[in-house]
């Protein structure tokens, strides 16, 4: 079989079969400057590609919001982790002048304005995990910033906490 039909067989490029082909992952030969594929062997790769892992199913609790850097509080039959760093989990990162001052700022890999980083900094107030409900609460500040929505920033915290909790 030729690359064309072995990409079209894999539902993969046929830059894909080749790379395959020299790196040894399909056995093939080279004939007259062209690879020929062989079949059992390409089935054997593309049964391998179709079996996946299982998603883990994302768990909030305690433990893992401490691991991804939370911080547990107990008071009054409340249990709480607070996540103190929310904006390095939506993606907000800024650099400070010795007097607090930002003095860069960039918003998900986008340089924004110092002004803007403000806020977008005072679109959420506190970000918590819920210990009684198992949920992920926050407090919205008063800004909204032109960057990005308060839900945006938001939504980008949720998925922040889930990569990070994902990777434990």
């Amino acid at each position: 079989m030729n690359t064309t039909a072995a990409a079209q067989t894999a539902n993969v490029t046929s830059a894909t079969i080749r790379t395959w082909a020299r790196r040894g992952v399909i056995a093939a030969t080279k004939t007259a400057g062209r690879w020929i594929i062989d079949t059992a062997s390409l089935a054997r790769r593309i049964a391998i590609g179709a079996m996946k892992r299982p998603a883990r199913a994302i768990v909030y609790s305690v433990e893992t919001m401490v691991a991804i850097g939370g911080n547990r509080w107990q008071r009054n039959g409340m249990d709480r982790v607070y996540i103190n760093d929310w904006a390095a989990f939506a993606g907000i990162e800024t650099t400070h002048y010795n007097t607090g001052n930002i003095s860069s700022a960039s918003y998900q890999g986008e340089g924004v304005s110092n002004s803007q980083a403000y806020k977008l900094l005072g679109a959420i107030d506190k970000v918590w995990f819920d210990a009684a409900d198992g949920k992920i609460h926050g407090r919205f500040g008063y800004d909204e910033s032109r960057v990005a929505s308060r839900d945006e920033v938001w939504s980008a915290v949720i998925a922040g906490i889930r990569t990070a909790v994902a990777a434990l």
